[in-house]
């Protein structure tokens, strides 16, 4: 596998990366984990549960609040990382493009 194939396989991951953290932001649920899930339902079990009996719902709120941030923080860094292993790629072809050119081999072409 050549690296413009792995730096178009990582162009990839960061479109879906962009993606699901522009779903998370809209409020949808399916780029949570598992664990996210579970919590995210727990604090709106915990908060409907306060208003049934009549009370505040305000420290759910406040987790739900807190656990979407961690979630946006979460995709952000594997957004963040997935560039700076975008730009070693690049930056490693183009090292080896100018180690071709200065040692006098040609590109691979027809001609």
């Amino acid at each position: 596998m050549g690296k413009n194939a792995e730096i178009r396989r990582v162009d990839r991951e960061i479109q879906t990366a962009q993606t699901k953290l522009e779903a998370v932001k809209r409020g949808e649920w399916w780029p949570l984990t598992g664990s996210e899930k579970r919590k995210v339902f727990a604090a709106l079990a915990g908060g409907s549960r306060n208003v049934v009996r009549g009370n505040s719902p305000s420290r759910a709120e406040t987790k739900l609040d807190r656990l979407s941030d961690q979630i946006e923080r979460r995709l952000e860094t594997e957004l963040s990382a997935l560039h700076t292993v975008r730009e070693t790629l690049v930056r490693e072809d183009a090292k080896t493009k100018a180690q071709d050119v200065a040692a006098g081999k040609k590109s691979s072409s027809w001609w």
